[in-house]
């Protein structure tokens, strides 16, 4: 069982596009969702390793666990989408055409000079399939991720409609993926956040 943690919220995110834009946390936040996975580990009896995406607003939590003794692996793989060019612009910046652009080729779109959301979702197999990485317990990434992640557990491909993609998983919040195919997954602790709706980009 993969438990799966969305990273805290990141400083300074309001109103953009922040997939690869590598915004800081606060401290505090960090080390509060960095407890919660010790004491759910402890819980459960889950091996003290956590594997976590390179960007400081997830990798600060695997820091703090990595200061309690926890074994802390990096892995670019759980990265969020790079959206390219239009990283750490404002969405008012980037534009209402350029994102109806995006939304009418939603899984390829490219445009931007960054990933599409099909290549996010090739790069979430890899990492899936990879057994050296999916044999952490606990992770810590981004939204996008583990939505594609969530996505390709349940049997299901790279969206064509931007209508098709769920809501994120709330910051600081758990899934459960059994890494297997069309594995039952289950939000822990915002089950309601599961179902799915239009897609909000302001969140990314």
């Amino acid at each position: 069982m993969l438990h799966v943690w969305r990273h805290p919220k990141a400083i300074g995110a309001a109103g953009r596009c922040i997939g690869r834009t590598d915004l800081p946390v606060d401290p505090r936040k960090a080390k509060r969702l960095a407890h919660r996975i010790r004491c759910q580990a402890r819980r459960q009896g889950l091996p003290h390793e956590v594997c976590t995406s390179p960007l400081r607003r997830a990798a600060d939590v695997g820091r703090w666990l990595a200061r309690w003794g926890w074994r802390h692996r990096i892995d670019a793989s759980l990265a969020e989408i790079d959206f390219g060019a239009w990283d750490g612009l404002s969405w008012d910046e980037i534009g209402e055409a350029a994102v109806a652009e995006w939304c009418a080729d939603f899984a390829r779109y490219t445009g931007h000079g960054g990933e599409s959301v099909s290549m996010l979702f090739e790069r979430c197999t890899g990492w899936s399939d990879d057994a050296s990485r999916a044999s952490a317990c606990c992770v810590v990434g981004h939204a996008g991720w583990i939505t594609a992640l969530r996505m390709l557990q349940e049997g299901r491909g790279a969206p064509d409609s931007a209508s098709d993609w769920p809501l994120p998983l709330p910051l600081g919040s758990r899934l459960e993926i059994r890494l297997e195919p069309r594995a039952a997954v289950t939000s822990v602790d915002q089950r309601q956040q599961m179902r799915s709706v239009a897609l909000d980009v302001r969140a990314c």
